[in-house]
């Protein structure tokens, strides 16, 4: 009969619990924004540029971390508090100021309710002015770059290219793209008016009659590329 009583007691126990994590309450708040500089949004490399999120306060270990999306944009659903902003060292294409120590700044977060929050850096170099076009079986893209770090952290280009895919995720990686044209930062002579061009590839369905185009920047010695937005053309 205590068996039996033991065992009634247990299931009681575990229903208890059960309902207790079916009425756990989720997060609710967003905290959302986007690399920038003076405003401008900075496009990066999709799943490439990291970004950490630590809840500050008693007890509190650990972080969130996930990555920018192309766009130089995130979003992230967490519940309320305090919290701070970081990015890992040695990350994306722009300097994010360092702290003692070799200790890396971060931006507090004040969360209570959704929030954009907009993440200021500042950029090795900026794609200014990016026109595409699609003429004659070709694409085209021309552009201005201005170089906004000039001091002792200065660095040059190493390559500007112009990529082309037939999705939204267009970049570097091999699968992101059909098609890419390079021009070496040594060939560069002036910043203003820099043009790239390449044949229109063979899209994979036929039927397709748009394409989507990106021009990027490799910067020496660093690892990430910065891009401009995003372009669809029409073929």
């Amino acid at each position: 009969m205590k068996n039996k009583i033991y065992f009634i007691l247990l299931i009681f126990s575990i229903l208890i619990v059960s309902c207790e994590k079916d009425n756990f309450t989720p997060p609710s708040s967003t905290l959302s924004g986007r690399l920038t500089y003076k405003g401008d949004s900075i496009g990066v490399e999709f799943n490439q540029v990291p970004w950490n999120l630590f809840q500050t306060g008693f007890n509190k270990k650990g972080f969130i971390a996930d990555t920018f999306a192309p766009e130089g944009t995130y979003s992230i659903l967490v519940f309320d508090g305090d919290y701070k902003f970081t990015i890992p060292k040695n990350q994306g294409p722009f300097l994010w100021k360092e702290l003692t120590s070799n200790s890396r700044d971060s931006v507090n977060v004040s969360l209570r309710g959704n929030q954009i929050l907009d993440i200021e850096v500042i950029p090795y170099y900026m794609i200014r002015k990016p026109s595409f076009s699609f003429m004659n079986g070709k694409i085209s893209a021309t552009f201005d770059i201005e170089k906004i770090i000039t001091d002792v952290n200065a660095k040059s280009i190493q390559t500007v290219s112009l990529f082309v895919n037939n999705t939204r995720f267009v970049s570097s990686q091999s699968n992101q793209k059909l098609a890419q044209v390079d021009l070496s930062g040594a060939a560069i002579t002036n910043l203003s008016n820099i043009s790239l061009s390449l044949t229109a590839p063979n899209l994979p369905v036929a039927a397709e009659k748009y394409i989507f185009a990106r021009l990027g920047i490799k910067i020496t010695g660093v690892e990430d590329m910065i891009y401009s937005s995003v372009r669809k053309i029409q073929l």
